[in-house]
């Protein structure tokens, strides 16, 4: 048929080209076996990489192509994290569950899908972050509609909401020795919750800070993360580094912009957001290095502890290629959909 009607052709093709150059990729998750790198984006899309072909040293453009590429949700694919046998992914209003076996055979059908918090057909809260807790085997969710809920990976059901924020949840991290759980919120605040009780047991409201504070970019909190006494969170206020038992920050970075995700990786921390680089923070506060990327800003940034082989770093955001970093100090090729 496009043989023969050059004209659907041609449109066709220039489709596909304006979806490359607005897509986003919001989400990324390696699998157990460290060998493949699961990325989400705007579309609804997911797509699967196998890393042992990327990083080959007989290694085409090809290679660096999905080896599968599904859509999975309706609209973008704003989360994915792996478990022990499964790809748990989440977009607007629900959470579904993929067999990594499966998904590595290229079968695509979803195992399970869950829907917390829905109300009313109209409205429909979008998913942000998703964390495993090892502690009991839950998930915990934040989203749209202010509240972080707990779902029992065993049996399957929600068996808990956590309710304090004022607006709609944006990251959530575990504490795994405290028992707690952190979210991060639109409101500006970030919340501990224990876990053992389901209850907020304090409320840090970043932006009350003078150190953190930055009325130009907002209240919001976009990113938190943990390390036993440790937190780390950034958004609309300055990235930070708090310390857990006093409540207190202790380290402001001097980044611009927005941080969308950050991480402590051995004695330095790794940030990005509005920007074409991954940042490299000392824990006393300076910024050691930003390694340039190909996106104009990033969303997601992962590293791969799974497997010792495929030890990489990966950064993603408002392009359709994934920054792959074989060292941290330079970019060393692109995955693209």
């Amino acid at each position: 048929l496009l043989r023969y009607c050059p004209p659907l052709c041609m449109f066709i093709m220039s489709v596909c080209v304006l979806q490359l150059l607005h897509m986003s990729v919001f989400s990324q998750s390696f699998s157990p076996c460290g060998r493949y790198l699961a990325a989400g984006n705007n579309y609804g899309e997911i797509a699967l990489f196998s890393l042992s072909a990327a990083l080959s040293p007989d290694a085409t453009v090809q290679s660096q192509k999905p080896v599968l590429t599904f859509t999975a949700h309706e609209g973008p694919v704003f989360t994915l994290i792996s478990s022990d046998c499964h790809l748990l992914s989440a977009g607007n209003g629900e959470i579904s569950a993929w067999s990594w076996t499966e998904l590595i055979k290229k079968v695509t059908v979803s195992l399970n899908t869950q829907q917390p918090g829905k109300q009313h057909d109209l409205i429909i809260p979008e998913i942000n972050a998703m964390i495993i807790n090892p502690r009991d085997n839950s998930l915990v969710v934040g989203g749209g509609d202010n509240n972080v809920h707990i779902l029992d990976l065993e049996h399957g059901v929600f068996k808990s909401v956590l309710q304090g924020h004022s607006d709609y949840i944006h990251c959530v991290s575990v504490r795994e020795r405290e028992a707690d759980i952190l979210s991060g919120s639109e409101d500006g605040a970030v919340r501990i919750w224990d876990s053992r009780m389901d209850q907020s047991v304090h409320c840090i409201e970043v932006y009350k800070y003078e150190s953190c504070a930055r009325p130009q970019y907002g209240k919001w909190i976009s990113c938190v993360t943990t390390d036993s006494d440790w937190m780390l969170c950034g958004g609309g206020p300055s990235l930070s580094l708090w310390h857990l038992r006093s409540l207190s920050p202790t380290s402001i970075f001097p980044l611009t912009g927005c941080q969308r995700q950050a991480a402590f990786h051995q004695d330095m921390i790794l940030a990005v957001g509005d920007g074409p680089f991954v940042s490299h923070c000392l824990l006393g506060g300076e910024v050691k290095a930003q390694i340039p990327c190909t996106p104009q800003s990033l969303n997601t940034l992962q590293l791969n502890t799974n497997s010792t082989e495929h030890r990489v770093l990966t950064a993603g955001g408002s392009s359709d290629h994934i920054e792959v970093f074989t060292n941290l100090s330079y970019r060393a090729f692109s995955l693209s959909f």
